[in-house]
């Protein structure tokens, strides 16, 4: 009997550099978190791809990092290409990274426009630290962005909170928007349960 292909749905990372793009990839590929002092500068894109069961059928997303070439324009249309869903990433200690993002999100709606957009405040374990960003902020720049955004989270890459948390329910939203592509067209929204990653098969890392 001939195996059934399990939808892949690539995942893309936006947002300015050191908001904690390539953290959140590799607490999502390795559930590893590496301190800036022993970080290793890496040039060039990479994925990993991990699998997810919604409602009883798997779904894998391939997350795509710039591994620090965000700035450079040569890969802006591999990048973008074909992309299913996009988290625009900022950190919540640096207002700065945040209202940069209204560019970041052009990008996105000029080069991946089918793209299911996502908001992500990063860095949220600031412990006796007041937020740069508050969750009205998020809130106004949803409104702004005329219901392009689908979810907004708030991750700390350095404990792992939210993390997966976020990938599942992107998982979930993708999903739902592409019911005729999983053949899901009859099953109703609330039955939808998720089960975490590392109750499915090990994911396999297609770098």
């Amino acid at each position: 009997m001939a195996s059934v292909k399990v939808p892949e749905q690539k995942v893309i990372l936006c947002g300015e550099y050191g908001v904690g793009k390539s953290s959140l990839f590799r607490r999502y590929a390795a559930n590893a978190f590496v301190t800036a002092t022993d970080r290793r500068s890496t040039l060039g894109l990479d994925h990993f791809d991990k699998a997810y069961k919604v409602g009883g059928k798997e779904i894998r997303l391939q997350l795509w990092d710039t591994g620090g070439m965000e700035r450079v324009a040569s890969i802006t249309s591999s990048y973008y290409k074909f992309a299913e869903a996009a988290i625009l990433v900022f950190a919540l200690d640096n207002a700065a990274s945040f209202h940069i993002l209204s560019q970041h999100l052009l990008e996105i709606v000029s080069y991946a426009e089918n793209a299911k957009i996502f908001l992500c405040g990063n860095k949220s374990d600031l412990e006796g630290h007041t937020p740069q960003v508050s969750d009205s902020d998020m809130e106004s720049f949803c409104e702004q962005c005329h219901n392009l955004i689908s979810a907004t989270y708030k991750t700390s890459c350095k404990t792992g909170e939210g993390v997966d948390e976020m990938f599942a329910d992107i998982a979930k939203h993708l999903i739902l928007s592409n019911r005729s592509k999983f053949e899901l067209q009859t099953m109703d929204k609330d039955s939808f349960k998720i089960t975490p990653p590392d109750e499915v098969a090990e994911p396999v890392c297609l770098c």
